[in-house]
């Protein structure tokens, strides 16, 4: 809930344009689980630039991906 907390706060915080990069792993389920409540008073996430960071030499569509794992493709 802090790491979410601390996302929306500073997006709130933006201006109404707000950057983010986003690694995998165990991030993925944190904020697929405390971000959402976190966005009340947060800029709207459709004004947002996500980045998803991947070390793997994988297509963003490949289900191992970071962008797999959000589950975009």
């Amino acid at each position: 809930p802090a790491l979410a907390r601390l996302v929306a706060e500073r997006a709130a915080g933006a201006g109404g344009r707000f950057s983010l990069g986003l690694s995998g792993g165990s991030l993925v389920g944190l904020l697929a689980r405390d971000l959402p409540p976190a966005l009340a008073d947060a800029a709207a996430p459709a004004r947002w630039l996500v980045a998803f960071c991947d070390e793997r030499l994988v297509p963003p569509e490949h289900p191992e991906s970071t962008a797999g794992a959000y589950g975009v493709s």
